[in-house]
């Protein structure tokens, strides 16, 4: 029988807001730099009050939107929200907190997620003393493209050098319909789905059974993972096993032969399969019993596909999930001191 992996809160609405008055928000520690204050967000009602704040800004804010969304649910990687003023932000940046990121070389866990209304608050956001550490190896996230100049410019004037990750981000048609249906009437011509597809192909279920990964099992996915192959990916796998739910069909022999995994950000990530046991629509039936068992908990579910992979393009057309002009992008910085 396969249990879904618990989570600490229940995932239907938030959690019950705590009675109390609203606390103010803390402001960074700042130097005399007359550079933008921005505001760290701790307080769960707050909280809440931002993730309602980002839902009106899907698809572009689902990175940040989905990474709040735990956060508020048990918050498992111990991440912080900033913004650049409350309650109207323009810009929000989601971080493990300073003692998190003791590894100057670790950019899984040195990952920052974006979002901005407005490309020169991010400018000064990113620039703002404490906000950023660009003297480390990090890793930003989103889902604008006009992100990247921003980044850019300001990552120059760090002396840190840039490399640009651009993807397809594809979305769950049930996360369409409950956070953004506009996007699914946009075009009725298109004729796009309200709801996952059932994979055609069968597979042989008395064979290969529907289990949870467990952490012995990060070895696999890191060896066939396009961002991994390494021991600090191997970490933040073995994070993401732990503390987010991760479906996997098990061979014959009881070890994983095909899988996919869920990041901090709620992303639907890292799938694979082992090479023997590829072209058997392995990876469509996981993906599609993994929203089945995650959308009545109200997760939303995305994921992102690499330009010159059309099978996976196909997979996700054939599940139904719908692919969305803003894209998936990820900036690998590197302090240019340290790529000598």
């Amino acid at each position: 029988m396969f249990i879904l992996p618990s989570l600490s809160l229940p995932s239907s609405g938030l959690p019950p807001s705590p009675v109390s008055r609203w606390f103010p928000v803390e402001r960074l520690e700042r130097s005399s730099h007359p550079a933008l204050r921005m505001l760290l967000v701790r307080t769960p009602l707050m909280l809440q009050a931002l993730e309602r704040s980002l839902e009106k800004g899907i698809p572009e804010s689902l990175k940040v939107y989905g990474t709040v969304y735990h956060v508020n649910r048990g918050n498992p990687f111990k991440l912080e929200a900033l913004v650049d003023r409350w309650p109207d932000f323009n810009t929000v940046i989601v971080r493990p907190p300073e003692q998190e990121m003791t590894d100057d070389l670790d950019h899984y866990t040195n990952t920052y997620l974006i979002y901005s209304k407005d490309l020169e608050t991010c400018r000064e956001a990113l620039a703002s003393p404490g906000t950023i550490n660009w003297k480390q190896h990090l890793q930003i996230q989103g889902l604008q493209p006009g992100l990247e100049k921003v980044i850019r410019e300001v990552a120059a004037s760090k002396s840190v050098q840039v490399q640009t990750t651009d993807t397809i981000l594809y979305v769950n048609p049930e996360t369409l319909q409950r956070l953004a249906p506009s996007l699914l009437q946009r075009d009725h011509a298109n004729k796009l789905p309200l709801k996952t597809s059932r994979p055609k192909k069968e597979i042989d279920d008395e064979t290969f059974k529907l289990s949870a990964m467990e952490v012995d099992n990060a070895g696999l996915v890191n060896g066939l993972w396009g961002f991994g192959g390494n021991e600090r990916s191997l970490r933040f796998i073995r994070r993401c096993i732990r503390h987010f739910p991760s479906f996997c069909l098990r061979g014959p022999e009881g070890t994983p032969v095909s899988w996919s995994l869920m990041d901090q950000t709620g992303e639907l990530r890292m799938g694979g399969t082992l090479a023997e046991y590829r072209n058997k629509g392995f990876v469509a039936h996981i993906v599609y019993r993994q929203t089945q068992a995650l959308l009545p908990r109200g997760f939303p579910l995305y994921s992102h596909v690499a330009r010159d992979n059309p099978y996976m393009h196909r997979l996700c057309q054939s599940l139904g999930s719908v692919s969305i002009p803003c894209g998936w992008h990820q900036w690998n910085c590197v302090p240019l001191a340290s790529s000598r």
